[in-house]
């Protein structure tokens, strides 16, 4: 088979993916052992064939993308609304219907749950549950990751925003609310001051971030500035899947 650049909205889908894949992927939680091609491609804002089987090998996002573009009939599941969707959220979320995410969460972890767990997961979907990064992370993550479901983790994990309050070298200061703990419940707590990595060798995705300005982030990295909407988008997903996983905390 001949590999094809993407273009279009490929194009601007694949260059998001890699803002918030390159993290994790350094990180060597998940993706192909390919690093500096993934950050050279975003950086560069430039892509060639290769750039989606590398993309493909993000084995936790990708049967996610493939529903989301299926339950609305978008050939490419790279498409940036596909992407977008998935890891900040937009309307195309709400035309997965519940049988399609229970179908596909059967059929993807069904074969390596049991018991309480499998029936926990599976019960997300008819709970109002959305194939958003949120809900991997708070509910799904938390069962089959195999870094455990310590606060920590999901806290690193789940995709967050924050304003930006001072741009500090490498690493921007912002304001980003933390997730905790609280009576027995995972809460979003009042937003307090942390350092974000920016750029690693003088280079990064959020270069343009100003003071004011909010940008998402991912594993302690800043992807891009964000929108108004959204940020609005991810906060009011994040909100929705905190309240489904306290569910059966």
């Amino acid at each position: 088979m001949t590999l094809v650049a993407p273009t279009g909205r490929a194009f601007a889908g694949s260059l998001r993916f890699i803002r918030y894949g390159f993290m994790p992927n350094r990180l060597r939680y998940c993706g192909p052992d390919d690093n500096r091609t993934l950050f050279e491609y975003a950086v560069a804002r430039t892509v060639d064939p290769g750039v989606i089987p590398l993309l493909r090998q993000f084995s936790g996002a990708m049967p996610y993308l493939t529903l989301i573009a299926r339950a609305n009939g978008i050939a490419d599941p790279f498409d940036e609304r596909v992407v977008e969707a998935y890891w900040i959220g937009n309307d195309l979320l709400d035309a997965v219907e519940v049988r399609q995410l229970y179908d596909h969460l059967a059929e993807r972890f069904g074969g390596q749950l049991r018991g309480r767990a499998r029936d926990w997961v599976l019960s997300k979907a008819p709970a109002g549950a959305l194939p958003h990064h949120s809900f991997h992370v708070l509910d799904v993550y938390r069962v089959v990751g195999e870094r455990g479901d310590s606060l920590e983790t999901m806290d690193s994990c789940r995709v967050s925003w924050g304003r930006v309050a001072a741009v500090e070298g490498p690493t921007l200061r912002v304001e980003r609310q933390p997730v905790a703990l609280v009576a027995g419940k995972l809460s979003l707590m009042p937003a307090v001051d942390v350092q974000v990595a920016r750029q690693v060798d003088g280079r990064g995705f959020a270069d343009a971030a100003d003071v004011g300005d909010w940008v998402s982030i991912h594993w302690g990295w800043a992807c891009e500035r964000l929108r108004d909407d959204q940020r609005a988008a991810l906060a009011r997903y994040t909100a929705h899947h905190l309240a489904i996983a306290n569910q059966t905390l």
